[in-house]
């Protein structure tokens, strides 16, 4: 991952934003999943920021932090793609020149689509172009759209670029054109493809989390795994075993067999995730150790669904399976 983030100024608030900025070029959603119709956007936002008269015009990205949803409806709210280090690490990768993470409550959402795009665009970031999809929705009771930013623009002087949906068609994922989403990401990893919600994203699925101390069967059986803990970021995908990637705190990645489930064999009832690094160098072996790392796991195709086994001897012969079959796997993968 790209270590971006540093040349990306960050503003947690309005209250962070510097006073006399511009002019910009402003985009604004929920990015969740950060997924290629958003990177759309964000490459659009970029270029017209370039392309402006001003040479040191700005892109700046706007967000929220929770989700609208999980405000609003919080027993609808689907499980976010991604956690918000995540998403803004993601955002910065795009090239943008700021982001902007405003606090989503009810007083936010009480503003009027103009009043709304007043005190952000106009007041606070001198917007000189605003780039959104045609689909955009803001203010009250989401009252503002497409149109309402196209008027808002004239009355106070930016202009308006629409982008179109962002569509993948003539791939695995998608036998007719349908446009990324971050709906379609999550069926995907619902019915765990995570190899189609990777095409959708433009990168693997990953889920972030401080390693923590398990049970030690796979230790005991000789499959010692890095089990994440329950406050992980990121949608896990459906109870199976995949072949992925390891990533530790120091950017190191390793080839892992990944298992996500409860663990049937041994009637567990927690669902967890496991990681278990295959082919490590044989000096690492002794003092490979994970606990307490902040680490991500990527996730490159489903191996098989959870299965509950007729004794252990049967579930070591399956992970052995597993392995080789993750070896297999992460070597079709093109060299980076």
């Amino acid at each position: 991952m790209s270590d971006r983030l540093s040349d990306v100024q960050f503003w947690n608030g309005l209250e962070e934003v510097p006073r006399g900025l511009g002019p910009t070029a402003v985009t604004i959603g929920n990015f969740d999943g950060v997924h290629l119709g958003h990177q759309e956007v964000l490459t659009r936002l970029v270029a017209a920021a370039h392309d402006q008269a001003d040479a040191d015009a700005q892109a700046v990205a706007i967000t929220f932090d929770p989700h609208p949803l999980q405000v609003h409806r919080p027993d609808e709210s689907p499980v976010m793609l991604t956690g918000t280090a995540e998403k803004i690490q993601r955002l910065a990768e795009t090239g943008i020149d700021a982001l902007l993470v405003l606090h989503y409550n009810l007083d936010l959402a009480g503003l009027t689509a103009e009043e709304f795009v007043k005190t952000y665009f106009v007041d606070t970031l001198n917007a000189s172009v605003v780039v959104i999809g045609h689909d955009v929705r803001f203010g009250r009771g989401n009252s503002g759209n497409f149109e309402t930013m196209v008027e808002l623009g004239h009355r106070y002087g930016f202009t308006v670029l629409g982008v179109d949906d962002f569509a993948l068609s003539g791939h695995s994922v998608a036998e007719t054109e349908r446009r990324c989403s971050s709906t379609w990401v999550r069926e995907a990893l619902d019915a765990g493809d995570v190899a189609a919600a990777a095409e959708v994203l433009g990168r693997p699925h990953a889920v972030l989390g401080e390693v923590v101390h398990g049970a030690a069967r796979g230790r005991d059986l000789g499959f010692p795994t890095a089990n994440l803990g329950s406050d992980s970021e990121g949608m896990i995908p459906a109870d199976g075993v995949y072949a992925g990637w390891l990533v530790d705190a120091a950017g190191a990645r390793w080839p892992a067999a990944i298992s996500v489930g409860s663990n049937p064999t041994f009637h567990g009832v927690e669902r967890v995730v496991e990681s278990h690094v295959i082919d490590r160098p044989t000096e690492a072996v002794e003092d490979f150790d994970l606990y307490g790392q902040h680490v991500r796991v990527e996730f490159i195709e489903r191996l098989r669904g959870m299965v509950a086994y007729e004794g252990v001897e049967k579930l070591v012969e399956q992970m052995y399976q597993d392995v080789e079959q993750t070896r297999q796997v992460l070597a079709r993968l093109p060299a980076e």
